[in-house]
Order: structure tokens, then C-alpha cells, then sequence
């Protein structure tokens, strides 16, 4: 017994023993916390071997960390770490302890998900990386979270709805990533926050109402997103955020009016509200946030009167109103409230009228006013620029009616304001010479005198303004040569000194001024040749030498300017070769060298440069000979080839027409000596013209198809594909193969049209038999089928109108009134509606149910579109599709909008027109008169495009009758002819076209102008660009200018006193469709009218 108890015993203490043993050799193993943490930021890669290979240096010294008490890692910082290192790499979630990390211009790749283990996180900055992915939903996490700032990153996706958990947040910035979707709703529960930044980012949808319960905000910045929408409109609820001190809303498409609630912010220091859809008026409320600093309201659609309690805020230093339709007086301060603290003061581009006050020449501190593209008439206050900032002023008034002397205080003779920086006299009508004193300006670094009348010599002083970095003194009369003292002024960057009359060469000084970008001589009387060294200007981007009389040839330096984007010699006397180091100009974007005597070989890009930026190649008319370089053929972004005019040889490349952007490109080839086959992949081009050349056997027919037979005159090729050569016998199998191809095709689907086209007129018989059988749903889209009756739309036309309130009515004619209606379906329409007695009225009537009947048998593009119309006794109204800018008339009456009609904008408006009439005058059967063709009745919509409209007065063309009528139309449009022969034809039309297209162009009707063209000593000495509307700055596009001239030849041929010489509208619209008119003989200030009248 004894013995059994000691062996227990011993077996005991034996198992034991192992156990301890193993305790103790696992307690070996186990890592402290501290350890561990050690191990995953060595393992993480962020940290140096300095650091990490250190066993003797505690890792709570090493750089960006911190510990508590205990050792344990509660903080991680880093900023600017180079190379970046993977965030997921950190394997944060492992340091469990962490309170603080901020990782600024450190991390790439994705937030990770385990970061939402870091529970007793309250500060998170990774502001200033390269991470992309979405937001985890792991962070919603983190609730003891104070601090979160993502921005300036790629983070994409949505805002996660479960953010709304983070109940201790104070601070949270999201701004400058990707992310898109809406603000989620349960942001209202951040109670305690006090700022959000999320601008620029791709946000949608609309702010959520419940904002206006975050009571402690005072920083709202949701800037530069896509909120948008039907109903997307600034929440009234943000006047409670009383705290708020910042408020940034710009840049999105916010529409309908601003909340009156605004002006409870009392607290607000800075507002912004720009670049939105904003209708309405300016709140007079706003003048009770005294303490704002900053209001900025402009490029919105605002309308109505500065409200005068804007002049209470006296704390503003910067106020924006610009690009609005605002009208009426100024604004100035109160007398109790001066705007002491104003810097900034910019109304531009509104309907502003009356003088400018006197009280603004009080501001004391104000550093720039702008009132350009306004109405402000009267004299500029002679006090205006006596102020404490005078000699840094920047004051823009162009584009106003401002009359009267400049007054002293911003006479340029002022030797006392010698510490000026900026002068902005553009289009002032200044008329006299540049003053001597203006050396004195020492410090100026910016002069404006463009489009003035200066005349006289540049003044040899402005040598001495040696901080100039901007100098534009085009479009004025300056004679003389260039100072070769100008090469002194080595921080200009910008140089304009076109269209001028500036003679002598190029002084070779200005090859010193290095920091030069941008060097614009053209359109003078320059000669001599370019100085050799213009290589030296290495940093030049823009060089325009065109329309001089510049000889000699281009220097072989240009390869050095190897930031040239737009190159412009054209319209010289330059001979010799093109050199072809300007293959290795790898920027450049244009190339013109139209118009001069340059032979030779064609340049192309040199083997290291791919010209992989030039959209246009412009060599047309000089001597160049040699074939079409492969490597032009080639080019990735070119928009336009011009060879014509030249001796060049060779056939076709087969790889022009095989470019990834060849649907853009135009190409004109003509008048060379080409000779070959004509390529088939040409047929992939948007213009082409091969005329005159020698090009050889059947055009292909895709090409043939796609391009007038013009493009293709003179040549020896084969033009009627039934009477092709005996060489040609594979393209005529190939050719017939085609046409059985397209007619297996396109023969079952021409039956199928026609019977649907049956099937469809017989449903419209079907409609009219049964006027009570509704056409159309009634909400739904109503213009796809013909309401005649009118029974169908009535109902959605009366309440979009109101009944024809007052409130839509947009115009009043002579016999109705145009309505802007929105229907349910969401379209825009117009509604000319008939007066009442008018409608009693049999002629009007007539004219009204005219218009009707012809539009309902025409349909083109540049004709205003017809919807639909109600013929009833009691309601008698058109349907068109609504014109947003209206007529041209108004527009071209109108300061702010005629400047938004740029040339371009303006030839392609008269060819529109000539478009239209062509199409009614020799595509409709029987031709159509309009009779009443005037500015008034050409509309525009929003991007400025013409449609012709009001066809009350049109007839039909009948050959079989004397056309004998009533004079109709509108007086200083209507032929001369009609008036003493009551005959109407298609020349009367064309006769309004003319007048059309010089109003256009000049900006004002033509009257005087027209009844001196029959005297030709008259017209003589009138010169073209003095005829142009001097609102606009002269074309400096040679094709621009040579379309403006192009109209105004072709107008004046239409206005010919004897009808049977005017054009016809085809011809006209044939000579707009030429993509290449021949280029300018001279700059359009040396041609005169009488010349184009030839």
C-alpha cells in the first residue's frame, strides 16, 4: 500500500514537472504587445534598415512614431515620403493602440478594409496621396473618430451611407477625389460637426434638406460638383446654420432662385454662389450679413437691380456680379457704411446703365474695377484713381458708351504714379500718340492699349520699362519702325504689335528677350528677313509673322524653338526651301506658310519627332514641288491639309484617309500636277478637292459618292462610271458587284418604307375621319403625331401658359404674342398666339393659317421647326420650338450678347440663312418666297445658331403667273424692284440676304451704306475693316478673315440694283459649301469695298 502511494506520488510530481516545463518553454515563445508591434512596422517596409536592423534603438524613437506611457505605439506621422509606399503595407489594423495617423504625400494603392479595427482612433489624415478605390465601410468603425481628411486623392465610388455612424466627427474633407453619388442622408446625425469640405468632386443629385440641422457648422464648401436636376436648388433649411462663416456652393447647375433664408447667416464671412443656374433677383436680405468679406455671385442668370442694401456691407473687400443680366444704377455704399475694405470690385458682362458713381473714385483701398460689357454712359469721375492703391489700379471700362475726356487722374502723362503695375486702357478711343512720359513707369508690368486710334511712332522710353512682362498695343495706326531698344525689356513674355502700320525689318535685339512665349507682328508693312538668331527665343510657344512684307528665307535656327506651338509666316515674300528642321519641332500644333514663294521639297517630321500635336498644315499657294511626303499622310491629329496652289508631283499616299481621326480631316490637293490613281481611302476624309490636276483613271465610288464632282474637275480621270476605259474592266466588276450588293440590300428595305409610308397615311385619314379619337397620351409626347384639331395639346398648353398669363409672354408681334411654355414631358416650347381681334381680322387670319400650311410642308435645319397648331375661332396658336436667345436683331442691338457673336459664330450664322432660302427656293416644289426675310425674323437658340422663321407673308412660287402682290415685308429689307413692279420672285429674297449678311457683319443695319454702293467713287474710299463692327476685335484667323470676306462679296452681289444679276440662293449656298476660298490678296485694313464689289 505504501509503495503503490509512493510511485503516485512520484508519477505526480513527474507529470508536473512537464507541464511546467512546457509552461515555461511557451512562455519563451509568447511576444510582448510592444514586440509585436515592433515586428509589423519592421515587416511594413516604410521605415529604413537604419532603423529597423537597430536592435538597441527602441522603435518609439524612430521617426513619425509615438508611444504612450506603456511603450504601445498611439501615433504615426509622416509627410512627403519618397519613394510612396503602399498604405496597405503599414498593416495598421495590427497597431491596435492608435489614436493619431497622419500620412501627408506618403501612400499609394487602396484604403484598407481592416483599418475599422483601429477602434480607438480620433484623428485620420491621409490627405495628399496617390489612393484610389471607394471608401471602406469598415470606417463607419471608427466612432470615436474627431478627424477625417481623405482629400486630394482618387478615392472613387459613393459616399457609404453608414458614415452617418460617426457621431464625435468635427472635421471632414473629402475634397479634390472622384467620388460621385449623393450626400447621404444620414449626415444629420453628425452633430457635432463643424466642417465639411467636399468640393471637386463628382457629387450629384441635390443637398439634402437635413443639413440644416448640423447647428454647429461653419464651414460648407460642396464647390465644383454635378448637382443637378429638375428640382436641384439651394435648401431654404441652410439659413439655419447660424454658426456658418464660410459658404462655398460654386460651380455646379444649382437652378431657381436664392434663398431669402441667406441673409439669416449673420455669422457668414465668405459667400459664393457662382457658376451656377441662379435665376431671379439678388435678395435684398443679403445686406444684413455685415460681416461678410466676400460675395461672389456671378455667371449666373440673375436678373433685376443691385439692391442698394448691398452698400450696408461694410466689411466687403471683394465683390463679383459679373456675367449676369443685372440692370439698372450701380451699386455704391451707404454714407453710414462706406465700403472702406473694398479691393476687388467686377460687374462685367451685364445690362448695368446710367454714370458711374462718384462714390467709387472713394474707395481707398480698391485694386480693381471692372464695368466692361455694360451700358454705362457718361463721363469716367475725375477723382476716379486717386486712392491709396492708385499706383496698382487695375481699371477696365471697354465695352461701355462711356463718352468724354480721360480724366487726369489716369492720364498716362501722371509722372506721380510711378509705382503703377497695371494698365488696361483696351478699346477706349484714345486717339493720339503714346506719351513719351510713359517711360516713367518704372514698375508697370502689364500694358493694355489695344483697339485705340494711337498713331504716331512707338516712343523710344519704353525701353526703360525693363519689368514688362505683358506689352499689346495692337490694332491701333502706329507707324515707324520697331525700337531696337525693346530688346532691353528681358522680362516681356507677351509682345503684340499687330495690325498696325508698322514698317523697317525686325530688329535683331528682340532675339534677346528670352523669357518671350509669344511674339505677334503680323498684319503690317514688315520687311527685311527674320533675324537668324530668333532661335535664341527657346521658350517661344506662339510666333506670328503673317501678312507683312517679310523676304528672305527662314533661318536654319528655328530647330531650336522647341516649345513652338503655332507657327504663322504666311502672306509674305519668303523664298527659298522650307527648311526641314522644322520636321524637328515636336510641339508644334499650325503650321502656315500659305502664300509665299517658298520651293522645294514638302517638310515632314524628322525620324525622332512624330508631329503628333500638328492639326494644320497650311503650304498652299507657293512654288513647292517634289511628291506628298509618306510621313504627312500619317499624322495622328491632323484636322487640315492645304497643298494647293504649288507644282507638287507624284501620286497620292495610300495611307492619307487611313488615320485614326480621318473623318475630321480636310484636305485640298488642287491645282498641283498629281497624277495616279485616286486612293480609295480618301473616301474616310470630311472635305476633299483634287481639282486640277493631272489624277488618272475611274474614281472609286465611296470617294465619288461623298464629294461634289467639283472636287474632282479637270483632271483625266473618269467621271460617268457607264463609260469607263477598257483598262478599267476589274473596277467594273468590282462596281457591279457593288451595286447587285446594294441592291439585294436596300431594295426590300425601299418596299418596306413604302408600305409603312401607306400604312401611315392611312391612319391619319383614319384620325381625321374620327376627330374625337385621341392622337397621342396625353402627358406623353405630343409632337410626335400631328394635333391638328389641337384638342390633345389644349389642356397641357393652357396650364404650362396659365391660360396665356402675362408672366410667359416673351414677345408681342403686330398680330400675336409669343408665349414660353414647358410642357409635361419636359420640352420647351413657344406658342405665337393670335390676338383676339385680330382673329377677326380676315388678313391677319390669313397670314396666320399661312404660316401654318407652309411649315407644315417644309422641314430643314435652319428654318425654324413647326410642332404642331391650334386653328380654333376662340384659340388660334402656333407651336415652334422655343429660340432662347431670340432674334438676331436683338442680339446684334445688345452690348453684351453681340460680343458673345464672334465672327464665327457670325459667318456660320449667314450661311445658315443661305441655306434655308436655297432650300425653299430650289428644293421645294413649287418654290417658296419667304418676303419678309430681316433680322427680326432670324432667330437663335442657345448656342447661337439661326433658324429663319415667320413665314405670314410666304407664297408659293407659280411659273405659270406674273407673281403680281402687295408689298410685304419690312422696310430697309425689301427690294427696290417690288416697289415700282408689285412683281415677286426669288430675287427679292435675295436681295433681304444681303442686307442680312452686312448687318451681320457690321453690327448695325446698312441703310446709308446700301444707297452709296450705286456710287462707286462713294464706296471707293470706304475700307473693309472700317465697315466691321469695331465691338469685335479684328479677325487674327487668316480663314476667318477670308470667310468675312467671302460674306461681305457675296452680299454686295446680292444687292445688286438690277435683279437679273444677283446670285441665285443655290449659287449662293454652293459658294459657302467651298472649304478653301483663295486667300487674301491684302489685310482686310487695305482692302476697300469697292474692290469686293468687282
Amino acid at each position: 500500500m505504501y509503495d503503490m502511494m509512493n510511485s503516485a506520488l512520484v508519477g505526480c510530481i513527474a507529470i508536473t514537472s512537464t507541464i511546467l516545463i512546457v509552461v515555461a518553454q511557451n512562455a519563451q515563445n509568447l511576444r510582448s504587445p510592444r514586440d509585436l508591434e515592433r515586428s509589423v512596422l519592421i515587416s511594413s517596409g516604410w521605415w529604413s534598415d537604419d532603423y529597423t536592423k537597430n536592435i538597441s534603438l527602441d522603435h518609439c524613437k524612430w521617426p513619425g512614431i509615438t508611444c504612450n506611457s506603456g511603450g504601445l505605439v498611439v501615433g504615426i506621422s509622416f509627410e512627403n515620403c519618397h519613394p510612396y509606399h503602399s498604405l496597405e503595407d503599414l498593416n495598421l489594423h495590427q497597431v491596435r493602440h492608435l489614436i493619431r495617423v497622419r500620412l501627408y504625400d506618403c501612400g499609394v494603392g487602396g484604403i484598407p478594409a481592416q483599418i475599422g479595427a483601429l477602434s480607438e482612433l480620433t484623428y485620420l489624415n491621409l490627405s495628399t496621396n496617390y489612393l484610389e478605390g471607394e471608401l471602406s465601410l469598415s470606417m463607419a468603425n471608427l466612432i470615436k473618430l474627431e478627424v477625417l481628411d481623405i482629400s486630394f486623392n482618387h478615392i472613387s465610388g459613393s459616399i457609404p451611407q453608414e458614415m452617418g455612424n460617426l457621431s464625435r466627427l468635427t472635421y471632414l474633407n473629402l475634397q479634390n477625389n472622384k467620388i460621385g453619388g449623393p450626400i447621404p442622408s444620414t449626415f444629420w446625425q453628425l452633430t457635432t460637426l463643424n466642417t465639411l469640405w467636399l468640393s471637386f468632386n463628382e457629387i450629384s443629385g441635390s443637398i439634402p434638406h437635413e443639413l440644416g440641422q448640423l447647428s454647429h457648422l461653419t464651414n460648407l464648401d460642396l464647390s465644383s460638383n454635378q448637382f443637378s436636376g429638375q428640382i436641384c436648388q439651394i435648401p431654404h433649411e441652410l439659413g439655419q446654420l447660424t454658426h456658418l462663416t464660410n459658404l462655398d456652393l460654386s460651380s455646379n447647375q444649382f437652378s431657381g432662385q436664392i434663398p431669402l433664408e441667406l441673409g439669416q447667416l449673420s455669422n457668414l464671412l465668405f459667400l459664393d454662389l457662382s457658376v451656377n443656374n441662379l435665376s431671379g433677383q439678388i435678395p435684398p436680405e443679403l445686406g444684413q450679413l455685415t460681416h461678410l468679406t466676400h460675395l461672389d455671385l456671378s455667371s449666373n442668370q440673375l436678373v433685376g437691380q443691385i439692391p442698394l442694401e448691398l452698400g450696408q456691407l461694410s466689411n466687403l473687400s471683394f465683390l463679383d456680379l459679373s456675367v449676369n443680366y443685372l440692370s439698372g444704377q450701380i451699386p455704391y455704399p451707404s454714407t453710414d457704411a462706406p465700403w472702406s475694405n473694398l479691393l476687388i470690385l467686377i460687374l462685367r458682362n451685364n445690362r448695368l446703365s446710367g454714370t458711374i458713381p462718384i462714390q467709387i473714385a472713394n474707395f481707398l483701398l480698391i485694386r480693381q474695377i471692372d464695368l466692361s460689357g455694360n451700358l454705362i454712359e457718361g463721363q469716367v469721375p475725375v477723382d476716379l484713381g486717386i486712392c491709396q492703391n492708385a499706383g496698382f489700379l487695375d481699371i477696365n471700362l471697354s465695352h461701355n458708351k462711356i463718352s468724354g475726356p480721360i480724366p487726369p487722374s489716369l492720364d498716362l502723362n501722371l509722372l506721380e504714379l510711378r509705382h503703377l503695375v497695371r494698365v488696361h486702357l483696351y478699346n477706349w478711343g484714345l486717339g493720339q500718340r503714346i506719351p513719351v512720359q510713359i517711360g516713367a513707369l518704372s514698375e508697370l508690368t502689364y500694358l493694355n492699349l489695344s483697339c485705340n486710334y494711337l498713331t504716331g511712332e512707338l516712343p523710344l522710353s519704353m525701353a526703360n520699362l525693363t519689368k514688362l512682362e505683358r506689352l499689346d498695343i495692337s490694332r491701333n495706326h502706329i507707324s515707324g519702325s520697331i525700337p531696337a531698344e525693346m530688346g532691353i525689356l528681358s522680362n516681356l513674355t507677351y509682345l503684340n504689335l499687330r495690325n498696325n502700320s508698322i514698317s523697317g525689318p525686325i530688329p535683331s535685339t528682340l532675339c534677346q528677350l528670352t523669357s518671350l512665349k509669344d511674339l505677334r507682328l503680323s498684319y503690317n508693312e514688315i520687311n527685311g528677313s527674320i533675324p537668324i538668331n530668333i532661335g535664341n527665343l527657346t521658350k517661344l510657344d506662339y510666333l506670328c509673322l503673317g501678312s507683312n512684307k517679310i523676304t528672305g528665307t527662314i533661318p536654319t535656327s528655328f530647330h531650336k524653338l522647341n516649345h513652338l506651338r503655332i507657327l504663322i509666316l504666311a502672306s509674305n515674300e519668303i523664298t527659298s526651301q522650307i527648311p526641314l528642321e522644322l520636321g524637328q519641332l515636336s510641339k508644334l500644333s499650325f503650321l502656315f506658310l500659305s502664300d509665299n514663294n517658298f520651293s522645294g521639297q514638302i517638310p515632314y517630321p524628322s525620324t525622332n519627332t512624330s508631329w503628333t500635336n500638328l492639326h494644320k498644315l497650311i503650304l498652299c499657294n507657293n512654288r513647292l514641288t517634289g511628291t506628298i511626303p509618306i510621313q504627312i499622310a500619317r499624322l495622328p491629329s491632323i484636322l487640315q491639309i492645304d497643298l494647293s496652289g504649288n507644282s507638287i508631283e507624284g501620286h497620292i499616299p495610300y495611307e492619307l484617309g487611313r488615320g485614326e481621326n480621318a473623318n475630321l480631316l480636310n484636305v485640298n490637293l488642287s491645282h498641283n500636277n498629281l497624277s495616279g490613281p485616286i486612293p480609295q481611302s480618301l473616301s474616310h476624309l470630311q472635305s476633299l478637292d483634287l481639282s486640277y490636276n493631272a489624277l488618272e483613271g475611274p474614281i472609286p465610288l465611296e470617294v465619288r459618292s461623298k464629294f461634289p464632282k467639283a472636287s474632282f474637275r479637270n483632271n483625266n480621270i473618269v467621271l460617268d462610271y457607264t463609260n469607263f476605259p477598257l483598262g478599267a474592266h476589274e473596277d467594273q466588276i468590282q462596281t457591279k458587284e457593288k451595286h447587285q450588293f446594294y441592291i439585294k440590300i436596300f431594295l426590300p428595305l425601299a418596299l418596306l418604307l413604302v408600305l409603312v409610308g401607306f400604312f401611315i397615311l392611312y391612319k391619319l385619314k383614319s384620325n381625321k375621319a374620327n376627330p374625337g379619337q385621341p392622337l397621342a397620351t396625353e402627358h406623353g409626347d405630343i409632337f410626335k403625331i400631328w394635333n391638328f384639331d389641337g384638342k390633345i395639346a389644349y389642356k397641357d398648353i393652357i396650364e404650362a401658359t396659365e391660360d396665356f398669363d402675362i408672366r410667359y409672354c416673351i414677345g408681342t408681334g403686330g398680330y400675336g404674342s409669343v408665349y414660353r411654355a414647358k410642357l409635361p414631358n419636359g420640352r420647351v416650347v413657344a406658342l405665337k398666339k393670335l390676338h383676339r381681334l385680330e382673329g377677326e381680322n380676315p388678313t391677319y387670319d390669313k397670314c396666320f393659317k399661312n404660316e401654318a400650311k407652309i411649315l407644315s410642308q417644309i422641314r430643314h435645319q435652319n428654318i425654324v421647326k413647326l410642332f404642331g397648331y391650334c386653328l380654333h375661332k376662340r384659340c388660334m396658336f402656333l407651336i415652334y420650338d422655343c429660340m432662347e436667345r431670340g432674334s438676331l436683331f436683338c442680339v446684334l442691338r445688345d452690348e453684351h450678347e453681340a460680343l458673345e457673336l464672334d465672327w464665327t459664330k457670325r459667318v456660320n450664322l449667314v450661311k445658315s440663312i443661305a441655306h434655308a432660302l436655297s432650300y425653299m427656293h430650289h428644293d421645294c416644289t413649287p418654290p417658296i418666297l419667304h418676303r419678309d426675310v430681316s433680322t427680326n425674323n432670324v432667330l437663335l437658340n442657345s448656342k447661337l445658331e439661326a433658324r429663319l422663321s415667320d413665314f405670314g407673308t410666304a407664297r408659293v412660287l407659280d411659273p405659270d403667273s406674273s407673281n403680281q402682290t402687295q408689298i410685304a415685308g419690312t422696310l430697309g429689307y425689301i427690294a427696290p424692284e417690288v416697289a415700282y413692279t408689285m412683281i415677286v420672285n426669288e430675287k427679292c429674297d435675295v436681295y433681304s440676304f444681303g442686307v442680312i449678311a452686312l448687318e451681320t457683319i457690321s453690327g448695325s443695319h446698312p441703310g446709308e451704306f446700301i444707297s452709296s454702293i450705286t456710287r462707286r467713287s462713294t464706296v471707293k474710299n470706304i475700307i473693309l475693316q472700317d465697315f466691321l463692327d469695331k465691338r469685335l476685335p479684328s479677325p487674327a484667323d487668316l480663314r476667318v478673315a477670308t470667310d468675312i470676306v467671302r460674306v461681305v462679296s457675296i452680299a454686295l452681289a446680292c444687292l445688286n440694283p438690277n435683279p437679273k444679276s444677283r446670285p441665285l440662293m443655290k449659287e449662293v449656298a454652293q459658294e459657302f459649301l467651298v472649304n478653301n476660298p483663295s486667300g487674301l490678296s491684302r489685310p482686310l485694313h487695305n482692302l476697300s469695298i469697292s474692290e469686293l464689289m468687282n
